[in-house]
């Protein structure tokens, strides 16, 4: 199938590699395009523009930043949606705000196109795999269509429901781990006091009941970066996690909910953001308030 990817971040890319790694003819378009040059070593064929992108393949995949990337993207005069795309596939896999997404549908669906939201859990080694978890919002028949191909990327797609509630869950997923980073830099700081080396706390930590999967699979790299080591690239930044969180904020207060504890989170992302620490993996927070002195 001849699919476009555009926004080439570290899980854009990803996701185009392992399109091309099962079998697709790739297609990919990126704003800064150098970074379309390891895709076009293996095989992808780079795009001038969305407009071109969307013209010359069946379903183009979409992984950007925030909403007004997806509205630059989509909506500019180069746009996915400026040409012809009568018939075509759009999944969109951003983490925004569910009315970014709601908003995107009705000038997709103007242009005779399809939009399927398909936000993702996982970073970039289980994009690579193919293993990540889609949170899918669609019509049923759109659904349909879009599923061979998220299934080739997921381990798991979830239809959640119409477009909108695939970001809503997305949010919802993510915010525990976003919290649960503050929480365990609260945490070794209080255990501190005991003077453990940082193997012994980790390897206790992992084994308790207040463990999660993320604690689980950053562990090494925690205890890297407790010793002064280079923990290596980060899979998701602080700074991506703070556009996360205000975005959580925002979207739980339009529906009355107080948000405290994802508000206390996103203070402690924005000191470390303020504090240099915004391009360290947002494991990297639990050290940072663990070491922090006031």
């Amino acid at each position: 199938m001849k699919i476009g990817v555009a926004g080439l971040g570290a899980m854009g890319a990803n996701v185009a590699a392992r399109l091309i790694e099962v079998g697709h003819e790739v297609s990919v378009w990126n704003r800064n395009a150098d970074k379309t040059k390891p895709l076009a070593d293996i095989g992808a064929k780079v795009a001038a523009t969305p407009a071109e992108l969307a013209s010359t393949t069946e379903a183009v995949i979409t992984l950007l930043t925030d909403g007004k990337s997806i509205d630059a993207v989509y909506n500019g005069p180069n746009g996915l949606l400026s040409g012809d795309v009568k018939g075509k596939l759009l999944i969109e896999m951003s983490t925004v705000a569910p009315n970014v997404h709601t908003e995107l549908d009705a000038k997709v669906r103007a242009k005779g196109a399809a939009l399927v939201e398909c936000p993702v859990g996982g970073s970039t080694v289980p994009a690579r795999k193919g293993q990540l978890l889609g949170l899918m919002g669609a019509t049923p028949e759109d659904a349909e269509r879009a599923q061979p191909i998220l299934e080739q990327l997921c381990r798991r797609v979830e239809h959640c429901g119409a477009v909108g509630t695939g970001a809503s869950m997305k949010l919802a997923i993510n915010l525990p781990l976003m919290v649960a980073w503050q929480a365990f830099g609260e945490a070794f700081a209080i255990a501190r006091a005991a003077g453990w080396e940082p193997q012994r706390l980790l390897d206790l930590f992992v084994d308790s009941n207040g463990a999660n999967n993320g604690l689980k699979s950053r562990a090494p790299m925690i205890v890297t970066m407790f010793q002064g080591g280079d923990p290596g690239p980060a899979t998701f930044t602080i700074d991506n996690a703070v556009k996360d969180l205000r975005t959580m904020v925002a979207t739980g207060e339009s529906m009355g909910a107080d948000m405290l504890a994802t508000k206390a989170a996103l203070a402690g992302f924005e000191d470390a953001t303020r504090n240099g620490q915004g391009n360290g993996d947002g494991a990297q927070l639990t050290v940072y308030w663990a070491t922090k002195q006031k």
